[in-house]
């Protein structure tokens, strides 16, 4: 019974952050895609090259030609755009295998099943708690939930004052209502005053 339930949360767990988490497929394809196109285009030159035909582009030994006089022949200024351009894009590459990617939904916590919800029907509702607590209307507050926090703007009426104390408190014990799996922080901005 007991590995049962441990085999049940690792599921749930697995469902959480696969729903939680973007996948890196379209990237690793692209990259592949083309490895695959310059080893296949390479194979091609090499096979013609040894054939004795006319090159598509350029024969093997031409290439290699090329690359071997590329820093006495191109200019400084090139090389290095070149070589900052190709350190980007390693570091994207290296960042996008390493990072996990996430996308804009929430984990509850739940022991039957994965509960994931989307953070603009999240803001929504705590949007309507902010709405609530302040005694505002619909247009004069709106929320963003990020990763790690959630930001309450409300825009009071010239001349009225909200408690933005209160307005923070309801939003959060709304927040721990929900029973969120990685706590936010809530933060509560006025035109006038800002509450963290």
């Amino acid at each position: 019974m007991r590995d049962e339930q441990a085999r049940e949360a690792r599921i749930i767990n697995r469902l959480n952050v696969r729903e939680t988490r973007s996948s890196r497929a379209v990237v690793s394809i692209v990259v592949a895609a083309l490895l695959l196109v310059a080893a296949l285009w390479l194979a091609l030159e090499l096979v013609l090259s040894t054939t004795l035909n006319a090159p598509v582009f350029m024969n093997p030994a031409e290439l290699a030609q090329r690359l071997a006089s590329l820093g006495t022949q191109a200019l400084p200024g090139a090389l290095v755009a070149v070589g900052v351009a190709a350190a980007l894009l390693g570091i994207f590459l290296l960042a996008m295998a390493v990072l996990p990617g996430t996308k804009a939904r929430q984990a509850i916590a739940n022991n039957r099943s994965a509960v994931v919800v989307d953070n603009a029907v999240l803001a929504a509702a705590l949007s309507r708690t902010a709405r609530t607590a302040a005694r505002l209307a619909p247009e004069q507050v709106t929320t963003s939930v990020s990763r790690k926090r959630i930001d309450v703007r409300v825009h009071p009426s010239s001349g009225r004052a909200v408690d933005t104390e209160h307005i923070r408190e309801s939003v959060a014990r709304e927040v721990t209502f929900y029973g969120l799996r990685k706590p936010l922080t809530v933060g509560v901005t006025t035109s006038t005053a800002v509450t963290s």
